[in-house]
């Protein structure tokens, strides 16, 4: 069953077609989510909360964009939400701990390793310092893995703005990285 055809069961009262929803997109929302939030606790909140705005306002989801466009908006905005009444900083321990395996190398030098290890501590350390504008979408892009049209209607910004941003943080991250001494 596709999206739609979940959203039309759910809104005649089917409640378990908004599960299937929640089940097909829940990963997705929390990895959008913690990078903004900084820990898994409030990344699974975050999670539950956007299903839950999902839900109630699903009646209004007008069906010109895609459903889950729709739902990574509403699940920035909880992330944003939360994080500003929390007032803590952003942290991206995430990394290292959801995308570590990202870094680890096949070679068994234990140099390699232990190199590879290093930068993806700098690399976590450059990405924390990122402001939250040019690090959502990165995360989008590079994680999530949504074109800048995708990233552009989930922000509400141009895709003109999104490429500029894009642009920055790769820049910014680039030059953090090469201060730092991180291996090309």
């Amino acid at each position: 069953m596709n999206d739609e055809e979940l959203i039309d069961k759910t809104l005649a009262g089917d409640s378990s077609a908004f599960g299937v929803l929640a089940r097909k997109y829940q990963d997705r929302v929390y990895n959008l989510a913690l990078p903004i939030v900084g820990n898994v606790d409030d990344a699974m909140d975050v999670t539950q909360e956007t299903f839950l705005q999902a839900l109630s306002h699903l009646d209004s989801f007008r069906r010109s964009s895609r459903f889950y466009t729709w739902l990574y908006r509403i699940a920035y905005n909880c992330a944003v939400g939360s994080l500003r009444r929390r007032r803590r900083t952003v942290s991206v321990d995430y990394v290292i701990d959801e995308y570590g395996e990202t870094f680890e190398s096949n070679v068994e030098a234990p140099d390699a390793r232990a190199s590879l290890s290093d930068d993806a501590k700098l690399l976590k350390v450059a990405l924390d310092k990122l402001p939250l504008e040019y690090r959502t979408p990165l995360i989008l892009r590079e994680i999530e893995g949504a074109n800048y049209e995708q990233i552009a209607e989930t922000l509400n910004i141009p895709v003109g703005t999104v490429r500029s941003r894009l642009h920055r943080a790769r820049a910014s991250l680039r030059e953090a990285l090469e201060r730092a001494g991180a291996q090309p």
